[in-house]
């Protein structure tokens, strides 16, 4: 074999993991715009941002948030130590653990953020990857409902910060209360725990993967139906009642706040992790194109308990950087890419390079964003290059503004020129 042979025998394919994304320039403005947007307004709400490490015992994702997770859907594996370790798929029990960790030092009630990558082992689909980044806000320290409408309001107010109207997504609310008192009502159907884990992991999915849930039922016993589990016939005014739900009090409430677009659903929103522990919600595209689930949360009072301390009430939720894209793209509201450059350094001759490059340090200096040309190319391949790039601006420099320190500014897209001096130069 020849070493040229070697060398296409040896040759890497271009293309990512599976599941897993590059990010271009483009890509990474659309990003920095939804992580921007996320920052922007946790923060006006009082949330202060934390982070952690994407390695976590696997034994913590077994705890509480479920075998079928941690056994099909993660990055699992044993390292150096013989200590199994897992890429975490979410970021709730880490910061479960945190605050349990430091809860004397740090004071409740707590308002914290983060916008950790996350890892998920599952069959690549719209809306749907193996790694992704995800929003994650919680408020921990307060049992009322206040906490609920809190975070339910800061999760809405993202969506009017991406320029959505309250008609483009809706948002449903119910309680994981009311699951397990039907979890009860069917005792026939759920008569193992395990059965009643799979039975709220099936009406997860009931809107999301309506062949999936009605195998599952069927899985579970032969005689459970969909009329069954929707509680057909339930007077659900005595149910909220007798389980004093308050889910009608937080829609009066959060209408009091502007928000129209919240309605109380008991059968659909029921939230897969094991952890939750009362009132959930989901908010849903209301696009035919993009008809499902976006992101949701709930309250998860118990988690903290797993590590041995006091019971801390929490709630929080999780806003996926992928769902949030399809929906920004579904209603057209993605943003308008612009390259950060505001003004490129052409030199008429390869000389004058280090001339651009002083000139740029003290435009920097200012403020201004600047790049310069270190190539040899002639000056219309240059402004060919950063019209390219769209970048806004330029400035040319030869013999006379090498000499006199004025520089001619042209603006690419109009073709305005302005002639300028160093000391008065602005944007």
């Amino acid at each position: 074999m020849t070493n040229s042979d070697r060398n296409k025998a040896k040759k890497l394919s271009t293309e990512p993991y599976k599941g897993v994304r590059d990010f271009f320039p483009e890509d990474m403005a659309i990003q920095k715009r939804i992580f921007g947007v996320w920052r922007n307004i946790c923060e006006k709400y009082g949330y202060e941002e934390y982070g952690a490490s994407v390695l976590e015992p696997a034994e913590l994702y077994r705890a509480k948030t479920g075998e079928e997770i941690v056994n099909e859907q993660t990055y699992t594996f044993t390292d150096r130590g013989s200590r199994e370790v897992t890429l975490r798929p979410e970021m709730t029990p880490t910061v479960a653990r945190m605050v349990t960790a430091k809860r004397r030092e740090l004071g409740l009630p707590l308002r914290w953020y983060s916008i950790p990558n996350l890892f998920r082992y599952e069959q690549p689909q719209r809306g749907r990857v193996r790694e992704h980044w995800q929003l994650n806000v919680d408020l921990f320290g307060i049992d009322s409902i206040e906490a609920d409408i809190e975070i339910i309001s800061l999760a809405h107010q993202i969506m009017k910060n991406f320029g959505a109207k309250d008609e483009d997504f809706s948002i449903k609310i119910g309680d994981r209360r009311w699951l397990d008192w039907l979890a009860v009502e069917l005792g026939d159907f759920t008569k193992t725990e395990e059965n009643k884990k799979k039975l709220f992991r099936l009406l997860d999915t009931k809107d999301k993967d309506p062949e999936k849930y009605m195998r599952g039922l069927k899985e579970i016993d032969t005689n459970l139906t969909p009329e069954i589990v929707s509680g057909k016939g339930i007077d659900w005014e005595a149910i909220d009642k007798k389980l004093n739900l308050k889910l009608k009090q937080i829609i009066k409430r959060l209408e009091n706040l502007s928000i129209t677009n919240a309605r109380i659903d008991l059968t659909t929103v029921v939230r897969g992790f094991d952890y939750y522990t009362g009132v959930v919600f989901e908010i849903f595209d209301t696009n035919p194109e993009n008809k499902r689930s976006l992101f949701g949360g709930g309250r998860y009072d118990d988690l903290t308990s797993l590590f041995g301390g006091d019971r801390i009430p929490a709630v929080g939720f999780g806003m996926g950087d992928v769902t949030i894209r399809n929906f920004l793209e579904t209603h057209k509201l993605l943003p308008d890419i612009k390259n950060p450059t505001e003004i490129h350094i052409c030199t008429l001759e390869e000389k004058f390079i280090p001339n651009a490059q002083e000139l740029a340090v003290r435009l920097r200096a200012k403020g201004i964003n600047v790049s310069t040309n270190l190539t040899d190319r002639k000056v219309g391949d240059q402004i060919a290059w950063a019209d390219k790039r769209g970048i806004p601006k330029i400035i040319c420099i030869g013999d006379e503004e090498a000499k006199t320190g004025r520089f001619r500014v042209k603006d690419l897209k109009s073709g305005d020129e302005t002639v300028t001096a160093e000391s008065e130069f602005v944007l």
